[in-house]
């Protein structure tokens, strides 16, 4: 493609972003702004001037879905040799290629979930008496724990000291998860496993300390581009340094008004000091809305100046419906109107993946999915859980395993896989199965998965795990606002907007308004925001109440 036709596609603002060839460059995009488009128009115009090698790109992105759509996109614009991929990917990619090299011996089993590890933990550290193995909420809560801590760089002995200020969700104290951390520490040791926060430091400290991979590492990306950057964490920003060593060229894109994972260790401190570290950076801000109707994008600037979050959006669709509020007696009245509506509108004609419900926390949409499950409505759960930690799932891939080995005569694959679905699809949960056969009807009928058996499936799952890509439905989505990150829909109902849910009791006000924002912005033309009982405080600062 040619320069001239790369640039003609891009707004004025884009066009500043794709001219903006040589780093450091800051971009600052607001909802739904085409940043995508700008990151991959900038790196398709610099290989087409000869500013870059496309070959020596690293494109990182926050989620292997966001990384495909990355790489569609550039082979579109003719640079299919960009390496785009999310930071634990591309970081597990080099330290299992210079492991040998650098560590020696077999190479460690990598844990695509904690739960395992951190179940035995919890009996290893005396605590089995104290806190249920069974609860999924302790195994969930104690390995979020675990996570914030490395990513943070703290220790099993500084965690307690360390985490002063914070809160924990549930019956753990900071005491006991400091006991399962050093104990799943060493776990880990014994069993020659290590997790994805491993792999950062791994990755990290070989980059920092061996000369000859640093020097190889460098040579293979010389340009970078960071997507998502207000989500960084400490731990990824340095793997980020150790890439870029003393050089300038990089490409960071966010938006400090949706910083959603500080929970998780993230912080937009990297992206908002950007300039302190790089003074000559250019500093490009994108604010022209395209997504959402300009009635969704006032709410949205509603929200952005109540608190001074950052730049307004400027609406440039055509208008829509105003957003509406719904006040309802109690949740479960306000679940069942919820699906009602979805029922309605599916019978009516409007496409159900265009169709979203987004909700603060995981138990909101477990109401749903059984009204869903009654009536028989498909659907799709994106929740804060990787898709591959669910129980459900790694129950079926352990039956999956089991059958691979011997596969039934006389039977194709996916028949057999259908077969061994059937008992899981009578569970109380089963969008991730149905999912998964999705998936598989996919792929048989895509000429370049082959062979064609339960083993070839299963190591495609396997791959999945790693990259935390779950597969998808065009189906009606239930999400929380932190799986809703990144997505759109056309209709998008966002429920429990209440005092004490949205703002989450105990939960920092400004990282929850941030989340209203997120959920806003997520609709393109019909947005419904519901209540039950007491308004949030967030419907009146945006001008949506009284």
């Amino acid at each position: 493609m040619l320069a001239e036709d790369i640039l003609d596609a891009l707004d004025p603002e884009q066009k500043r972003v794709a001219l903006a060839v040589r780093g450091p460059v800051c971009v600052i995009a607001g909802a739904g702004t085409g940043k995508t488009r700008a990151i991959t128009h900038r790196i398709a115009y610099a290989a087409a001037t000869g500013v870059m090698d496309p070959a020596k790109v690293l494109a990182i992105t926050f989620t292997a879905r966001a990384a495909g759509e990355m790489r569609t996109r550039l082979r579109a614009l003719g640079v299919p040799t960009v390496a785009a991929r999310t930071i634990h990917s591309a970081a597990l990619k080099q330290l299992l290629y210079f492991w040998p090299q650098v560590f020696g011996g077999p190479t460690p089993s990598l844990l695509t979930t904690k739960t395992g590890f951190v179940t035995e933990a919890i009996t290893r550290s005396g605590l089995g008496g104290t806190l249920s193995v069974r609860s999924r909420e302790n195994l969930r809560d104690i390995a979020s724990e675990i996570e914030w801590a490395k990513v943070s760089q703290i220790s099993p002995e500084d965690y307690a000291s360390e985490s002063k200020g914070r809160s924990l969700r549930g019956q753990v104290t900071f005491a006991q998860v400091a006991q399962v951390y050093d104990a799943y520490e060493s776990l880990k040791k014994q069993e020659h496993a290590i997790d994805f926060e491993d792999v950062l430091l791994l990755t990290a400290a070989m980059v920092e300390q061996e000369r000859q991979v640093r020097e190889a590492i460098h040579n293979a990306y010389r340009h970078f581009t960071i997507d998502e950057y207000q989500d960084i964490s400490p731990l990824q920003q340095r793997v980020i340094n150790a890439w870029l060593g003393n050089r300038q060229e990089i490409c960071v894109v966010g938006d400090p008004a949706q910083t959603i994972y500080s929970f998780a260790g993230a912080t937009p401190t990297f992206l908002t000091s950007f300039t302190q570290r790089f003074p000559e950076a250019e500093v490009i801000r994108l604010t022209s809305g395209y997504r959402s109707t300009p009635e969704i994008i006032f709410t949205a600037n509603a929200i952005l100046r109540s608190a001074q979050m950052g730049s307004e959006l400027v609406a440039l669709n055509d208008h829509g419906a105003k957003p509406e509020v719904k006040a309802f007696s109690d949740e479960a009245s306000e679940s069942q109107a919820i699906v009602n509506s979805i029922e309605t509108l599916v019978q009516s004609g409007t496409p159900a993946q265009e169709i979203a419900v987004l909700a603060r926390t995981n138990s909101q949409l477990a109401a749903l999915e059984k009204i869903c499950i009654s009536r028989k409505i498909a659907y799709q759960l994106r929740t804060n859980e990787r898709f591959f930690d669910r129980t459900d799932i790694r129950d079926f891939l352990r039956t999956l395993r089991q059958a691979s080995v011997i596969p039934t005569p006389g039977q194709s694959w996916l028949t057999e896989l259908e077969a061994l679905a059937q008992p899981f699809l009578s569970g109380t949960s089963t969008d991730g199965i149905t999912a998964l056969i999705h998936l598989a009807r996919e792929l048989d009928g895509d000429s370049s998965f082959t062979p064609k058996t339960l083993r070839t499936y299963l190591r495609e799952l396997e791959d999945r795990s790693e990259q935390n890509n779950p597969p998808t439905m065009p189906v009606t989505t239930l999400s929380t606002l932190h799986a809703a990150k990144g997505l759109e829909w056309d209709r998008v109902f966002l429920i429990g907007v209440s005092e004490g849910l949205l703002p989450l009791q105990e939960a920092p006000v400004d990282e929850e308004r941030r989340l209203f924002y997120v959920g806003v912005t997520r609709a393109k033309s019909h947005l419904q925001i519901s209540y039950a009982k007491r308004a949030s405080r967030f419907l009146a600062d945006s001008g949506l109440t009284q």
